[in-house]
This record gives structure tokens, C-alpha cells and sequence, in this order.
């Protein structure tokens, strides 16, 4: 039969370090989330072709609490296997990432069944981040992550290291072995490792996840090494090649197919202006083949990653889209949704209180790295709208809700309802960029008070148009189209991995709680 072809990324928007696992007929892809909540995004294909977000692994405080994380903290790449019915996810909580110290928490939790419940978590080490489990054949089950070298004149990226994780005693035992150093491009990090004809291969992502980001490959004959790496290095790069449409590839993880047919997902951009890419790091898939020598290769010949891409022998199997309408009609959030560090529930978040609304309770600003009110979506394409109408009746200044567009507490734009002494209820755009606060783009608009205020952003590329209508009337513009290529990885001088997400908010910095209520949400794309 003729094949499908894949057409990457196969993740769009915010999607990055994929870890993707078969078991059975079904393939599952998990990405990092960082700071926002639930952790651990999970989708789900059949073909590898047609994918659909399914599930969160970590909806519980107690897997979770993100509660002062920094921007770009929370969960970094976490690694998704499974062995012998149970399903094994491995993550790290950062803590701290700026200057000499990282604080990188490790964990593992388990489920029979891929939407879970997922266990409570068990505590594994502290040493690196980007850990990840082996199944060995015989099995024994090995750790693999990073080790972070804080000290001054070192490699911070200190290699890969290796423990055995003892399934009864539930932790790392026996020595901590480092198997492997890296290659000159350096930065070593996103260790996997796969057992295929007596050896062992150890995937690995370098060149750090910007645009020099790459997949590196070594194999040894004993888990424990000695490693060598292939001779044709790096497996997958975009580096040196601005022309790529996918950049900053690395960072893979491999699946064999039921039919023998290797695939090999890995993270990339798609800059929207120059070198900022404000979808965030997504996921892309390659076809891969094992060389006469044992080698690990791209299919098509040489390391660049490529748009289009040949699909396994299996039935096609598409799912149905998801409707660009949330009327927040059902009795929890849909999976389209996240929310900041902590969980949705019913102190600040309601979908009871006034039944077909969203009811958010204002709570701290948008600077806070702990109890913010926002519940958002990924921006997953470069030319889109989104939409919502809101009942609000703000009581004094520090009281908004509105429509964000947000990349962390440093970069975003917000169409915000608030209260101005003189002009009553009254509407206007906040912009945060690199953390320089401004609220004067434009003069505040008048408010009638009682009646329900619809706020729309179309964005076209690095550009965003805000609008707004009152009652029955129609859009009208507010401000001027604003560059919003600052809400990237790729904009300050500190590296960040998350990706613009847009969405609704309230804040009330007098701690009174006040309500606003969002009659609907609509999230369009244009391409």
C-alpha cells in the first residue's frame, strides 16, 4: 500500500524535548511543560502521522508543586517508557536554573494506563538534569542524566552518568558510573539509551537547544561503556544551514515501529522574525535506518531535518479536529487548556459557580511566579486569532481581567478591564517587555458599566492587532499592531524554553478575590 507522509513539526507551538514510546499499537509522544500546569503534556497516534493531545501525567500538587518556580523552572524534558504493562515517566522539577548552582530534582512516577492515575512520585537524585530509564533484556532497569558541574574554570555540562534503579527498594542503587563525555561540540545533555543486535546506544542531545542544537550518537558493548561515537557526527543538526525551515533540531528520542521501522522524534523551531522563534521549541519526527556497520542514520542521507517525511507501514488513522470553541460547557477543563505552577480548582477557578462560564477569582499579578489567575493555550501557528467576552466590574485599579498574550512574567501583552478613578470601567493594553512595564500605549477606552465586553487578538507573524466590542456592536481596533517577537526563547539575553501561549486572566492585587466571569474562548488559525 502506498505510505502516508508526515508533515513536520508533527507537535506544533510549545512542544519541546519529546520523549516518545510505543506499547502495543499505540504511540505516545511526552513533552517538558515547564512552569505550567498540569505537568508533563502527553499525545497519542496510531500512525505516527495523525497525533492528538490525550493527557497530563502530573495533575496533583503532590507530583507537582511548581509554587515559585522560576520562568522556564518546573519540568525539563522528561522521559516517557514502557515495560511489562506499566508505564514509567521520569522528570525533573527545577528549582533554580541562573548562575553557578542548578537544583534539579528528580522523580518517577508509574500507571497502568497511559491517562493514568499516575503514582505518587518517587524521588530519585539531584545531580543533572534530562534523566531518563533503560529497560536492559535481562530486567534490570539504569538512570541515565546529565551531571551539572557547578564549580569555576569546569564543564558544567560534566557528561553523562549511570545508576541502577532498584523497582523494589524504589531508588538508585550501586555505583554512579559516568559513561560518557561528550564530543566537541559540547553541552552535553538528553541522554537515552536502546539496546539493538548486542549493543547499547546512547542518544544524546549537544551543541546546546538554540541554533547550534544537535543529536549525537555513541554505542558500546557493555552498558557501562566504554562509549564510542559514530563516526559520522552529528546524527541531526541545523546548524550552518539558516536556510532550513526547521532549526535548532536535537534533542531525539527513537521508537521502533511494530512493523521494524525506526522513527526518531527531536525538538526544532521555526523562527517567525530573523532568529526569534515565538511558537517555542516544537516537535518534529525523521525516519531513521541502522547502517550495515550498526550505525544509526537519517533514511534519506545526510543530518539535516526535513519538512516532509515518509510514514510507517500501518493504516492510516486521523482523529477528529478539536472544536476552535470552548463554551466551558463541561464540568473540568479540556486538555487544551494549562494553567500557571498550580492546579485549577475552585478558589480561584470555577466552572460551577455560573454554569456555561469560566470564573476566575483575581488573584496576583502577572509578575508572580506563584499564584497567578490565568488559564491559557499554546499559540501553535504563526497566523491566528483568538477571542473571548468577559463580565467583569472592576472596583478600583488593582483590580483587571481580560485577554494575554504571554510568553513569562517578563514578556507579554494584555487587553485588560480595569477601573480608573475619573473614567470608571475602562479598557486598555499592558505591555511587558524584557520586564520594562508600560500601560500608555494607548488611551484607556470608557466602559458602560453591566454589559458584556467581547476582546479579540489576531496575530500575523511577529505582529499582533488587538480589538474589543461592547454589547451587540462591532470590533473595533484598539492600539496599534504590536511586535510581539519578544514573546520568544530567543529574545533576551538569558536562554528561555517555553513558548507564547494566549488566554484569559484576572488579578486582584488588593486580595479581595473579585470575579470575572469568560462566557466562551475561541482559538482560530489561519494556516
Amino acid at each position: 500500500m502506498s505510505r502516508n507522509l508526515i508533515h513536520n513539526p508533527i507537535l506544533r507551538g510549545f512542544h519541546p524535548d519529546p520523549s516518545i514510546c510505543r506499547a502495543g499499537d499505540d504511540y505516545y509522544i511526552a513533552t517538558s511543560t515547564f512552569e505550567w500546569f498540569p505537568g508533563v503534556r502527553i499525545h497519542h497516534s496510531r500512525d505516527l502521522v495523525n497525533w492528538r493531545p490525550l493527557t497530563y501525567a502530573l495533575t496533583r500538587s503532590s507530583q507537582l508543586n511548581m509554587e515559585g518556580d522560576p520562568d522556564s523552572g518546573g519540568i525539563w524534558a522528561p522521559c516517557l517508557t514502557y515495560d511489562n504493562g506499566l508505564f514509567y515517566l521520569i522528570y525533573t522539577d527545577v528549582k533554580s536554573r541562573q548562575g553557578a548552582f542548578k537544583d534539579t530534582p528528580n522523580y518517577l512516577v508509574t500507571a497502568e494506563n497511559i491517562e493514568g492515575p499516575w503514582s505518587e512520585p518517587v524521588y530519585l537524585n539531584s545531580s543533572g538534569f534530562d534523566p531518563s530509564l533503560f529497560h536492559d533484556e535481562d530486567g534490570r532497569k539504569w538512570l541515565v542524566n546529565m551531571l551539572w558541574d557547578h564549580r569555576t574554570g569546569r564543564n558544567s555540562f560534566a557528561g553523562i552518568v549511570l545508576q541502577e534503579y532498584s523497582v523494589v527498594e524504589q531508588r538508585l542503587v550501586g555505583p554512579l558510573t559516568p559513561i560518557y563525555k561528550g564530543t566537541e561540540l559540547a553541552l552535553t545533555e538528553g541522554p537515552h539509551l536502546y539496546r539493538k543486535d548486542g549493543w547499547y546506544y546512547l542518544i544524546t542531545a549537544e551543541g546546546g537547544t538554540q541554533y547550534n542544537h544537535a543529536v549525537t550518537v555513541a554505542r558500546a558493548k557493555q552498558i557501562e561503556g566504554p562509549y564510542e561515537t559514530a563516526p559520522v557526527n552529528p546524527l541531526l543538526t541545523s546548524a550552518g544551514n539558516p536556510e532550513l525551515a526547521l532549526q535548532k533540531a536535537g534533542h531525539a528520542s527513537l521508537v521502533e515501529t511494530q512493523t521494524g521501522e525506526w522513527y526518531m522524534v527531536h525538538l526544532c523551531g521555526r523562527p517567525v522574525k530573523d532568529n526569534y522563534c515565538n511558537l517555542g521549541r516544537e516537535t518534529a519526527i525523521q525516519r531513521a535506518i541502522f547502517t550495515e556497520e550498526g550505525w544509526l542514520a537519517l533514511s534519506g542521507g545526510g543530518n539535516a531535518p526535513v519538512l516532509t517525511v515518509e510514514g510507517p507501514d500501518l493504516p492510516a488513522h486521523p482523529f477528529a479536529a478539536a472544536a476552535p470553541r470552548d463554551d466551558f460547557e463541561a464540568p473540568q477543563l479540556d486538555v487544551r487548556w494549562s494553567t500557571l505552577r498550580v492546579p485549577a480548582d475552585e478558589s480561584w477557578l470555577s466552572l460551577q459557580e455560573r454554569p456555561g462560564y469560566l470564573r476566575l477569582r483575581g488573584r496576583e499579578s502577572m509578575s508572580s511566579m506563584h499564584r497567578q489567575s490565568l488559564v491559557a493555550l499554546r499559540q501553535q501557528a504563526f497566523r491566528c486569532s483568538a477571542e473571548t467576552s468577559v463580565d467583569f466590574e472592576p472596583e478600583h485599579f488593582q483590580q483587571m481581567a481580560g485577554l494575554i498574550v504571554y510568553y513569562d512574567t517578563k514578556d507579554y501583552l494584555y487587553l485588560r478591564i480595569t477601573h480608573d478613578e475619573i473614567l470608571g470601567r475602562c479598557l486598555g493594553i499592558i505591555r511587558s517587555k524584557d520586564g520594562v512595564y508600560e500601560d500608555t500605549l494607548t488611551p484607556e477606552v470608557p466602559l458602560p458599566a453591566g454589559v458584556s465586553v467581547a476582546l479579540k487578538v489576531v496575530i500575523d507573524g511577529e505582529f499582533a492587532q488587538f480589538y474589543y466590542k461592547v454589547g451587540e456592536t462591532s470590533w473595533e481596533k484598539i492600539g496599534p499592531a504590536l511586535e510581539i517577537y519578544h514573546l520568544s526563547d530567543d529574545f533576551p539575553a538569558y536562554i528561555r524554553f517555553t513558548g507564547t501561549f494566549i488566554g484569559m486572566c484576572a488579578q486582584d492585587l488588593s486580595g479581595t478575590l473579585h470575579p470575572a466571569d469568560f462566557d466562551y474562548f475561541e482559538y482560530l488559525e489561519q494556516e
